[in-house]
């Protein structure tokens, strides 16, 4: 099982960009999109389940997660960007009952110059 991150680039204050998260070897039924800014933790960002999605505060209204299960895909789009949501961009697959995800992509950096 692997999952694979792209869609990650440059872009300035205010614009958009579109990730993609593809999952190979099995359909997951929840996703989620974390992100490590330099120096910090990694963070939550988005997540769905089920098709209901979930949103940090700091991206929410900014942000959508939407799923493509017939292409084992999820997506983020990230609209009026900041350059504080510069970080590498992390997608997961299949989430525990504990809330920590079984799989994880490779990341993809977003830079969001001022």
């Amino acid at each position: 099982v692997q999952l694979q991150a792209s869609g990650g680039g440059l872009v300035q204050a205010g614009g958009s960009l579109r990730l993609s998260c593809v999952a190979s070897g099995r359909t997951f039924r929840t996703y989620g999109w974390f992100r490590r800014a330099p120096g910090k933790e990694r963070k939550f960002v988005a997540d769905i389940a089920w098709s209901s999605p979930l949103y940090a505060d700091s991206v929410k209204g900014r942000f959508t997660i939407s799923e493509d299960n017939a292409k084992n895909t999820v997506y983020l789009q990230m609209n009026s960007l900041k350059p504080e949501d510069t970080a590498v961009y992390y997608c997961a697959g299949l989430r525990g009952v504990n809330g920590n995800y079984a799989y994880w992509g490779q990341g993809t950096l977003v830079t969001v110059s001022s």
